[in-house]
């Protein structure tokens, strides 16, 4: 996958028993997430993603990826609701976890209303080291986008729990 370039489609099954494919987003800023119910890093960055949402309104749309083997579909439905997450799909056997190269959760791909990606990697820039975040990668990804213009940081080293993808 290459920045600036078209991000693959794909369709998965959502927590509510329907599919979801990305191309049916075109149009709309698009944040794929890989996600973990368990990730305490996930349940940081849920609920900034969140409140971000309140500005962004109906121009983006946010699809949460499970692809944690070890994660089931009642804990992944409970806490999609306790963290009202709009969107989460499952990724059973990594597919699209593969196709996007994606290591840990979160690890966040911005892709553009023409089906472009604009941006991957972390939410912020916290680490170990830094345990308070004082940038916000994917708001700037996203807000740059919503303002006509391509984002200044394009790649950042995801950061959080990895994906387990044998159990």
């Amino acid at each position: 996958m290459k920045i600036n370039q078209p991000a693959p489609d794909f369709e998965l099954p959502d927590l509510e028993g329907g599919h979801q494919r990305l191309s049916d987003y075109r149009g709309k800023i698009v944040i794929v997430n890989f996600w973990s119910c368990d990730c305490p890093h996930s349940e940081r960055t849920d609920k900034a993603i969140m409140s971000m949402f309140v500005q962004w309104r109906d121009d983006v749309v946010m699809l949460s990826i499970a692809a944690n083997r070890s994660e089931n579909v009642e804990a992944l439905k409970n806490a999609a609701n306790a963290r009202r997450l709009p969107t989460v799909m499952l990724d059973a056997n990594c597919f699209v976890a593969d196709l996007y190269e994606a290591q840990t959760t979160p690890h966040v791909y911005v892709i553009d209303r023409d089906g472009i990606l604009r941006y991957r990697g972390a939410v912020d820039d916290m680490t170990f080291r830094k345990r308070i975040p004082t940038r916000f990668f994917l708001d700037e990804a996203v807000e740059s986008l919503l303002e006509g213009h391509l984002p200044a940081l394009t790649e950042s080293p995801a950061y959080g729990c990895t994906i387990v993808r044998e159990i």
